[in-house]
Parts: C-alpha cells; sequence; structure tokens
C-alpha cells in the first residue's frame, strides 16, 4: 500500500470512506484541516470518515537527540512530509490556472469574433444608407458617402485647441460692451417696422449685424438677402428642391440647408459650395467660433462637421436617435445636438465622445449655449417652459415658465438675456447676476417662429409665422 499523496508507504495507514485511498494518516489529518476535502476527489471530508488500517506494526525507538542519526531522519522525514503536501497542492491549483487561462483565452477569441462581425455590419449600414436620398432613392453622382467617426484632422484640433484657450480664458473678465441695451431699454422696446411677406412658412433666419442684411429662405429651396437698411430683397439664390431648414452668415457667404439633404453656400449670390452628406433633411446647421468648421444634423440619425477651408466633410458620427437641433458652445470645445428622444446630446468636438445627455420633457425645439460658457438653454416641442441647464452639473438650475408653447431661444452676446419666441408672442428674459434673479423686461404679442439679437442688443428682429420680419427697439 502507497500512501495517496507522499506516493510512499504510509507508517499509519488509513483509507477514506468516499474514495477509499490510503492514506498517511498525518498528512490526511493535514490536509483536511487545511482545506476539509479529499485531496484526490475533491469531495468534502473530514477525519471521521477516516478508517484506520491494521497492519503489522514495528516498535520504534525512541531517538535520543538531533544529534543522532535516527533523530535526524525522523526529522528530515517530517520535512518531506510537509513538502510533499505543498507539491501536491501546487499541482492542483497549475491545473485549475491552466484550466482558467483556456476559458479565458476562448473567451476573448470570441469577443473579437464578435466585435469583427459588429464593426463590418455597421460599415455596411452606413454605405447603404449613404446611397438612400431623402426619397429612398440613388443619389445622381452615385458616389458613397464619406464616414469618418474618429474625429476631426489633427489640423482642424490645433484650431480648435486655439480658439477654446483664446476665448476661455477672457470669458470670466470680458466687460459687458459700452452701448449695450439694458433692462431698462427693453422695457420701452415695440415693434417699429415690419416687412412684407418675405418667403411663405419660413422656418429660420440669419443675421449679419455688420451689414443689417438678413438670410431667410422657403418653399422649393428659395433663399433670398433682406436689407435691413432698405426693406427689400437685394439678392436671391437657390438651394435646390425641398424647402429651407436653416440659414447662417459664415462671414459674408451666405449657408442654407434644406429637407432633400443639401447645404449650400452662396458668395455674392452664386454657388460657391455644395455639401451633402445626410441621408435626409437636414434639419439645423451651427457654426463653430473658429468660423473654420460648420456643422449640421439630420434625421439620418447624424451630424457632419464640415471643413470650410475644403469644403468637405471632415467627420460624421452617427447616434441612436433623429437630430433636430445644433449648437456650437462659445468656447468651441463642445457641440449638442437635440433629438426626438427627448435627449440634448453634448459631444467633444475632438474626439466626438459623448460627454453628457441632458434628458427633456419630450422632442427637443431648441437649445442655445449662453455666453457665460456654464449655461444651456432649451426648450421641448409643444413645452411652456425653458430649462437653464448648469454644464457643470449636468441638472436644471432654473426653470422658466412663459405659459405659451416655444419655437425660438436666443441668448444676447453678455449672457444676461434670454429672448424666447413662439406663436404667442415674444419675451427677454433678465439674469441678475448681483442679485442672482430672474426678470422679465419685455413682453410682446409678436408672433414669431425664430429670433435674434441686432447690433449692441439695441434691436431684436423676429421672424414671424406669416414669413415676415419684425424689427422691435426703442421708439
Amino acid at each position: 500500500m502507497l500512501c495517496a499523496i507522499s506516493g510512499e508507504a504510509p507508517q499509519v495507514p488509513v483509507a477514506s470512506r468516499k474514495s477509499g485511498n490510503v492514506f498517511e494518516k498525518r498528512l490526511i489529518e493535514a490536509y483536511i484541516g487545511e482545506n476539509g476535502k479529499d485531496p484526490v476527489t475533491d469531495e468534502e471530508l473530514s477525519t471521521d470518515d477516516l478508517v484506520e488500517l491494521q497492519t503489522a506494526k514495528i516498535a520504534r525507538p525512541r531517538p535520543p537527540t538531533l544529534t543522532s542519526i535516527p533523530s535526524l531522519l525522523s526529522v528530515f522525514q517530517n520535512e518531506w512530509d510537509s513538502l510533499a503536501l505543498e507539491t501536491y497542492t501546487l499541482r492542483q491549483q497549475l491545473t485549475q490556472t491552466r484550466q482558467e487561462l483556456s476559458t479565458a483565452l476562448y473567451q476573448n477569441d470570441a469577443a473579437i469574433r464578435v466585435i469583427a462581425r459588429l464593426s463590418r455590419e455597421r460599415d455596411e449600414a452606413h454605405e447603404a444608407l449613404s446611397r438612400v436620398s431623402a426619397h429612398g432613392i440613388s443619389k445622381t453622382n452615385g458616389d458613397p458617402m464619406q464616414v469618418d467617426t474618429l474625429g476631426l484632422s489633427s489640423s482642424l484640433i490645433t484650431k480648435v485647441e486655439a480658439t477654446q484657450e483664446k476665448l476661455s480664458k477672457t470669458r470670466r473678465k470680458r466687460p459687458i460692451p459700452d452701448g449695450w441695451v439694458s433692462s431698462d431699454a427693453l422695457n420701452t422696446f415695440a415693434p417699429v417696422d415690419k416687412s412684407e411677406s418675405l418667403y411663405a412658412a419660413a422656418r429660420s433666419f440669419a443675421l449679419n449685424t455688420q451689414s443689417d442684411s438678413v438670410l431667410i429662405g422657403g418653399r422649393d429651396g428659395a433663399v433670398g438677402v433682406f436689407s435691413v437698411r432698405e426693406k427689400t430683397i437685394v439678392q436671391e439664390m437657390n438651394a435646390g428642391p425641398g424647402m429651407v431648414t436653416d440659414a447662417m452668415w459664415v462671414g459674408n457667404r451666405a449657408v442654407a440647408s434644406t429637407t432633400a439633404g443639401n447645404v449650400k453656400i452662396f458668395e455674392n449670390g452664386l454657388e460657391f459650395a455644395s455639401l451633402s452628406g445626410h441621408a435626409g433633411e437636414v434639419t439645423a446647421i451651427a457654426l463653430h467660433p473658429s468660423g473654420d468648421i460648420l456643422a449640421s444634423t439630420g434625421v439620418d440619425k447624424s451630424y457632419i462637421f464640415y471643413d470650410l477651408t475644403t469644403n468637405k466633410i471632415a467627420t460624421q458620427v452617427f447616434t441612436d436617435a433623429e437630430l433636430t437641433t445644433a449648437a456650437f458652445h462659445p468656447d468651441g470645445h463642445l457641440f449638442a445636438a437635440g433629438g426626438v428622444d427627448a435627449q440634448i446630446k453634448v459631444y467633444d468636438v475632438k474626439s466626438a465622445m459623448n460627454a453628457a445627455n441632458f434628458k427633456s420633457t419630450g422632442p427637443i425645439r431648441a437649445i442655445s449655449f449662453s455666453e457665460n460658457g456654464t449655461w444651456l438653454a432649451s426648450a421641448a416641442k409643444n413645452s411652456t417652459s425653458v430649462s437653464i441647464w448648469d454644464l457643470r452639473k449636468a441638472a436644471v438650475v432654473h426653470a422658466l415658465d412663459i405659459a405659451s408653447p416655444i419655437s425660438a431661444l436666443c441668448w444676447d452676446y453678455t449672457g444676461q438675456f434670454l429672448a424666447i419666441a413662439g406663436p404667442s408672442g415674444l419675451i427677454v428674459q433678465h439674469y441678475s447676476k448681483s442679485t442672482k434673479e430672474w426678470s422679465e423686461p419685455l413682453k410682446n404679442a409678436v408672433p414669431s417662429v425664430a429670433v435674434k439679437w441686432g447690433s449692441g442688443g439695441n434691436a431684436i428682429l423676429c421672424l414671424d409665422t406669416d414669413g415676415s420680419i419684425t424689427t422691435l427697439a426703442s421708439r
């Protein structure tokens, strides 16, 4: 008989009732005391489960001291027993580790295969989506849409970083410009001029404060430049099929987006560039503070950054919901897009990583960053209140209830006044930094779908529901 642990003939042999294996009594008792299991079958085992085997015993002489050879042999035997027990335990642990490593390697290989399959399916879906137009027909040029979700190029990232560094340093200490409108002056604002109906069903307009020119568009891609001084259309352009959804000035160049998925850039009344990348309606456009990046959002659940130095798509990022609004942070490092899923998604401009999500009460109708750099105003569709979000806390710090639906929002340059437009009229809310309280210096019954601040804040321009421009100022 040999011990199942040491492999030697046991001096005091015992057998396990459960496994039937033979062990040296002192070795198995030591193992049970430490692990409580059978070392061979790994079953629960106690000393009561051991049966001592009867064998012929030979009386050993007691070693007198450790200086004698018999005593030394006894010590060596004990050490050998401990070493044999430890070696057996290590072998078991090695076997278990090998099994765990094999399982981990198998799971890692399976995960890599799944990721590769999902990436391939995503690329195929993007390619198929890029070939679909707003009406479900292949695009006329047949070129696939350029999709890049890895972020901006190094040159554009450098511009974003330089712009953020320049603007963020002076924002807190920036004084209110001389001659800027005051709360008392806003109390005297009233309609002083109204144009004829320019473009029926117009949704948005853009104001060039240097030339007092309004860019506005309507049905069938019609776009016009309205001179506030001359009170007439001085230039007309066409952005292609579909209705004009948004308009913007980039310097002296006019930009318009349409329901057909196009973004057109005009210079001196002539088409300068045509940008397309959305599979469906372009819902909003926004300009980066650097002036070199144009953003657009669409019903295809994506937003696109265009490099205006090359007039090409810089990057396109797909989200999980149709996007309705777009806005850049005043420092240019963040981009916000509202969606039909009632969320405002905030992205890092450089990496396209989702920095935060703000949950509203319904599909997002309008958003506007405050020039203080910390607040974001938003309004949901059919909502009668404006939520003021603190970007640092990612929470609503104030809610402005105006008791009527909201169509558009626009902060002024100083971050004191928030213009709120809706079908029931125009309201301006004032936030006082000294008292930390809100007030309402202006309320006028001009039905509006869009609103912009004029030069110095001394005028407010509203786009009426009939497509005309109304100017409010002190009489």
